[in-house]
């Protein structure tokens, strides 16, 4: 009877996955995103992870995507299928890809590039304004983007990312990074104060 039990409780619970979609223009670093948040979860977390990525007809301006799927267990096959997390930096990017969402998933925009939002779970904020005024360089707003998905779906632990940006950004720029990442962190925060997340 205990035996019986016990390989009840070794139940077949799948590993915990969490796939993620970063999408945008080609220029605004989410294939480097990508690797960071895969990264961060395989060096730093001990997790599986994989990243991919397509580009669209031009590398600079072309639409870009970069892919990550995080897992306990065994990562069976590379591509996303039904996303837990969705970045879109652009319209074109949106209205794309809000159909891959879970029904329970999250989806992330630039609110001042994204105007027409689909009817999901859907947090808009200025992630390219925030890189350009406050951080001073329009091409961190992929670290921007990473600090607040992460600080909204904890995707993956914050010291994490934060080792995870380090090690992957160009010398002399670890500084400006932090302190983007740190900006994303902080508006996470303070949407979670006023919605029902995390």
């Amino acid at each position: 009877m205990n035996s019986t039990k016990s390989k009840k409780n070794q139940s077949t619970k799948e590993p915990k996955k969490i796939e993620i979609r970063l999408s945008g223009s080609g220029g605004q670093g989410l294939i480097l995103a990508g690797v960071i948040l895969a990264e961060a979860a395989a060096i730093y977390e001990g997790k599986n992870a994989v990243q991919t990525q397509s580009y669209g007809p031009e590398a600079r301006g072309g639409s870009s995507k970069s892919e990550v799927i995080i897992s306990d267990g065994e990562i069976l096959y590379p591509k996303t299928t039904r996303l837990d997390y969705l970045l879109a930096l652009n319209q074109e990017s949106c209205d794309k890809y809000a159909r891959d969402l879970k029904e329970n998933g999250l989806l992330l925009v630039d609110s001042e590039a994204v105007e027409h939002l689909p009817p999901v779970n859907v947090v808009s904020l200025p992630l390219v304004r925030t890189a350009r005024e406050k951080v001073g360089r329009a091409m961190t707003t992929n670290i921007v983007s990473l600090g607040a998905l992460v600080g909204l779906g904890n995707i993956v632990s914050r010291e994490a990312l934060r080792k995870a940006v380090l090690a992957r950004v160009p010398k002399g720029t670890e500084e400006l990074n932090l302190k983007a990442l740190e900006l994303g962190f902080q508006m996470a925060e303070e949407v979670k104060k006023t919605m029902d997340i995390g």
